[in-house]
């Protein structure tokens, strides 16, 4: 009993993991939102400038192994059919490889005007991302409400 209980566990702490840089990727996004719609010319002179690259560091933080830890979250919860999983997996590495290479390319820059965060809000790669993230989040929640119906 003690190891499935520690497995429980464990898959908990994967799921709220998951849970939390998907909202971080989410907030980063609506905050670039709200950048974009200022018509700044630059990050340096506005206090939502620093907040901004604050939040394109949270998400390059919650995007980093992102692909990896839903991959555990699959083989903790012994999902059936996981190759299906496994298959999105590939879409998933891809859509959040592309979107860490868009914002890391954003944060090296002297100075990030609203229309580049327009831009990068623009980018199919953010917008395949996200789409990515409503699809794991409608997942996770699946299997919540399947887990509390088990017990």
């Amino acid at each position: 009993m003690a190891g499935a209980e520690n497995r429980a566990v464990q898959q908990e702490m994967t799921r709220a993991e998951l849970e939390r840089r998907c909202n971080a990727i989410e907030e980063g996004y609506e905050f670039m939102l709200a950048y974009a719609a200022q018509g700044l010319a630059g990050d340096g002179a506005s206090q939502s400038g620093g907040q901004l690259r604050e939040f394109l560091k949270g998400t390059v933080a919650a995007l980093s192994g992102l692909g990896e830890l839903f991959a555990t979250f699959v083989a903790e919860a012994r999902l059936a059919q996981a190759d299906r999983y496994h298959a999105f997996l590939t879409v998933l590495d891809r859509d959040a490889a592309d979107t860490l290479a868009a914002i890391q390319l954003v944060l090296i820059q002297p100075s990030i005007s609203s229309q580049l965060i327009d831009n990068l809000n623009a980018s199919i790669h953010v917008r395949a991302l996200l789409t990515d993230l409503f699809l794991i989040d409608e997942i996770l929640k699946g299997q919540s409400l399947a887990a509390k119906l088990e017990n």
